[in-house]
C-alpha cells in the first residue's frame, strides 16, 4: 500500500471535505471509511445516508403531498382523488442518496485520493490500523498527518430501548414501509420536529414528547414562541415538561409512560421515534496507547484550529466540542488541512447557523436577545413578518418573521433569527453581516430587489430604528 502523506478515518462531509481539500494542495491522501449503506460500501456519513440528506428529500416530498390536499386551492386550483404512493416516495428518497453518495467517490477518485474499504485505529507515533472490510488482513499506515472525523449516532435511552420495528432511532424513521396511524417522538430537538413534520404531513397523528420546560431553549424567544404556535397549528402536539419514564410494547403498539406537571400519563402509539440527541463515535478508534486526550463528556479535546493532544492529529465535526452540524464538520475539516499546509485558517463558531427545515424553516446565527443581554449588551431589536411582504402574499408564503438583535451604543448587529419562507438560505445575508462585523446601518444602507423575501430582512434592519417603511412605527431617532 501506498505511503501516504495524510489519513483522514471518516468519509461524511467533514471528511471528505478535507481529503479533497488535501488532494488540492498536493498530499496523496487516503480516506478511510467502513459504512455499508444498503449493502453496499457508501461514503458521506450520516448525513448523505441517514441524516440531511434523506430526512430532507422526505421533507419535500410530503411538504408536496400535503401541500396538493390542502394548499392548492386557494389558488384556484381544484385536485381530485390524491393518492400517496409512499414506496415511491421512499424510493427517490433512495435515489437521491445514491445519487450524492455514488457523486462522493467519484470526487474522491477524479482527485486521486484511496478510499480504503474498512475501519481505522489511531496507534501510538501516529500510526493508523486500518482493518478491511473484506476480512483481509489488517495494515498498519505510517501517514506524516490523520485527521479524526467518525462523526456521531443517536443516542439510547434504557426507558425506550430501540427495537428498530416498533421504537426506532432517527435512521428508522425514514424506513416506515406505511404511515403510522399514532406516531409519537421523543424529543422537540431538530431531528424530532423535522421527522415528526414528515410523518404528520402524510397522514399521522403525531404527538411529541419534550422533557424540557421550555420549547428550544437554544432558540431566541420569540422565534421559539412563535414557531412553536406555528407547528401545534399545523397538527404537532407538543408536550411540553413531558418526561418518559417507561415503554411496554402490547399487541403490536408501544405504550409510553410519562409525567406531565406532576401527573403520570401513558400513550399507546403505533411506531415511536427517539430522538434525544447525538453522542460522538468514537468506538475502535483510538488504542489505549495512542495519545490522545478526551473529554469529560467523551469528546476529543482539541484546541482552536482542531488540533489534537498528539502532533500532526486533528480532529473535527461531532468528535470535538461545538454544535453538531455537518456544515460546521466541513469547514473545520477544510481548515485543519489549510493549518497542515501553514496557512492561517480559522473557523469563526459565532457564525455557525442553525437551521430547521419545516415548513415554514426556521433559523438563526449569532446571539439571541436573551445572550446578548446575558454578555452585557445594551440591546436593541427590530422584527418585521412576512404576513406584509409583497412576495410572501403572492406566494401565500406569509407565515413568521425576520428579527435582528443589535448593540444599542455601537449598532454593531450581534444575530439574526428567521422563521417564514426560504428561512435557511435567508439567514446567511446576516451570517455574512455578522462576519463583516456589520452595523445595522449598512443593512439599512443596501438596496433590496423587489420583490423578494429579502426585502424582510431591509425592513427588520429598519425596524431595529423605529424606521421600517411598511409598518406605522414610532420613529426612534
Amino acid at each position: 500500500m501506498s505511503q501516504f502523506d495524510l489519513v483522514v478515518i471518516g468519509g461524511g462531509p467533514g471528511g471528505y471535505e478535507a481529503a479533497i481539500r488535501a488532494a488540492q494542495l498536493g498530499f496523496k491522501v487516503a480516506c478511510i471509511e467502513k459504512r455499508v449503506h444498503k449493502g453496499k460500501p457508501s461514503l458521506g456519513g450520516t448525513c448523505l445516508n441517514v441524516g440531511c440528506i434523506p430526512s430532507k428529500a422526505l421533507l419535500d416530498s410530503s411538504h408536496h403531498y400535503e401541500d396538493t390536499l390542502h394548499g392548492l386551492d386557494v389558488h384556484g386550483i381544484s385536485v381530485e382523488n390524491v393518492q400517496l404512493d409512499l414506496a415511491k416516495l421512499l424510493a427517490r428518497k433512495d435515489k437521491v442518496v445514491d445519487n450524492l453518495t455514488g457523486g462522493v467517490a467519484q470526487l474522491l477518485k477524479g482527485n486521486g485520493i484511496e478510499w480504503l474499504q474498512g475501519t481505522g485505529k489511531l496507534l501510538a507515533g501516529k500510526k493508523v490500523e486500518f482493518t478491511p472490510l473484506d476480512g483481509s488482513e489488517a495494515q498498519v499506515l505510517e501517514p506524516k498527518y490523520v485527521i479524526l472525523a467518525t462523526g456521531s449516532v443517536p443516542v439510547n435511552i434504557p426507558v425506550a430501548k430501540v427495537d428498530e420495528d416498533l421504537i426506532v432511532d432517527s435512521t428508522g424513521a425514514l424506513e416506515f414501509q406505511e404511515v403510522p396511524k399514532r406516531l409519537g417522538v421523543i424529543g422537540a430537538g431538530v431531528i424530532g420536529l423535522e421527522l415528526g413534520s414528515v410523518w404528520r404531513r402524510l397522514g399521522a397523528e403525531v404527538v411529541v414528547f419534550e422533557a424540557l420546560d421550555s420549547f428550544l431553549p437554544m432558540a431566541d424567544k420569540a422565534l421559539s414562541k412563535e414557531y412553536q404556535k406555528i407547528l401545534t397549528k399545523q397538527g404537532l402536539d407538543i408536550r411540553i415538561g413531558a418526561k418518559v419514564s417507561g415503554t411496554e410494547i402490547n399487541n403490536g403498539q408501544v405504550t409510553v409512560q410519562y409525567n406531565q406537571a406532576g401527573e403520570d400519563k401513558t400513550e399507546a402509539f403505533d411506531k415511536l421515534i427517539v430522538c434525544v440527541g447525538r453522542k460522538a463515535y468514537a468506538e475502535g478508534l483510538l488504542a489505549e496507547d495512542s495519545g490522545i486526550k478526551l473529554t469529560e463528556r467523551g469528546l476529543v479535546e482539541v484546541n482552536d484550529q482542531c488540533l489534537t493532544s498528539v502532533e500532526g492529529v486533528y480532529a473535527i465535526g461531532d468528535l470535538v466540542r461545538g454544535p453538531m452540524l455537518a456544515h460546521k464538520a466541513m469547514e473545520e475539516g477544510v481548515m485543519a488541512v489549510e493549518r497542515i499546509h501553514g496557512h492561517a485558517a480559522q473557523v469563526n463558531y459565532d457564525t455557525i447557523i442553525s437551521v430547521i427545515y419545516t415548513h415554514p424553516e426556521a433559523a438563526w446565527v449569532g446571539l439571541t436577545e436573551e445572550q446578548a443581554k446575558e454578555k452585557g449588551h445594551e440591546v436593541k431589536t427590530g422584527q418585521f413578518p412576512f404576513a406584509v411582504n409583497g412576495r410572501a402574499l403572492a406566494a401565500n408564503e406569509s407565515q413568521g418573521f425576520v428579527k435582528f438583535v443589535a448593540d444599542a451604543k455601537t449598532d454593531r448587529l450581534l444575530g439574526m433569527h428567521v422563521i417564514g419562507p426560504g428561512a435557511s438560505d435567508i439567514v446567511h445575508q446576516g451570517m455574512i453581516a455578522l462576519e463583516f462585523v456589520s452595523s445595522v446601518e449598512d443593512l439599512q444602507l443596501m438596496t433590496f430587489a423587489h420583490p423578494t423575501y429579502s426585502e424582510v430582512v431591509h425592513e427588520a434592519a429598519l425596524a431595529v430604528d423605529g424606521r421600517a417603511i411598511h409598518a406605522i412605527q414610532r420613529k426612534r431617532k
